[in-house]
């Protein structure tokens, strides 16, 4: 299997694992706040679920304005989600082995950190899979600096080497997973 399969493959892992944790949020905890800055879960389900169209969108050449407000994502926000997700893998596996592994990390670092931050919210204890959070990991610690950091992310708070793969990536993401 090529480097761009396996990725495509952790990715569909990584898509599956939001959707999960998506279907198991209840209405009553759209207003809950989340680790994600200032954003409630209601706000983060819509980024997410507005997400896999994002990364087609960019991944065709076009242009995502990452900091405009997503539209609400509505009752029905995880099986649109699964929409979306169904569509990313269709665009991954149209690629075949021209798609970009570093594309593809950026993307399961995405997923993990909020994947996490929702389920973190929500109260929810998911067996994620600790090899989307180590793609996704590796791939920020070698592109994220203090200097590009934004709004998105805060200063990396210090856990254990040996903490979970979710710890450190929600870590080095700058939320506090203790």
């Amino acid at each position: 299997m090529t480097e761009a399969n396996e990725s495509v493959v952790l990715l569909s892992r990584a898509l599956d694992q939001a959707g999960d944790v998506l279907t198991a949020i209840r209405e009553d905890q759209l207003t809950l706040p989340t680790p994600c800055g200032d954003w409630d879960v209601a706000r983060l389900i819509a980024h997410v679920v507005a997400t896999p169209a994002n990364f087609v969108t960019l991944s065709t050449g076009g242009e995502v304005d990452w900091a405009a407000e997503p539209a609400p994502a509505g009752h029905d926000y995880a099986a649109r989600f699964r929409s979306g997700a169904d569509d990313l893998i269709h665009f991954w596996h149209q690629a075949g082995d021209s798609a970009r592994p570093e594309q593809l990390s950026w993307q399961l670092a995405e997923l993990a950190v909020h994947t996490w931050d929702l389920a973190r919210a929500t109260g929810q204890t998911p067996q994620l899979d600790p090899e989307v959070a180590e793609r996704g990991l590796a791939f920020m610690s070698a592109s994220l600096t203090p200097e590009n950091r934004g709004d998105a992310f805060g200063a990396e708070v210090q856990v254990p080497e040996d903490a979970p793969a979710y710890d450190r990536i929600a870590a080095f993401a700058g939320r506090d997973p203790s």
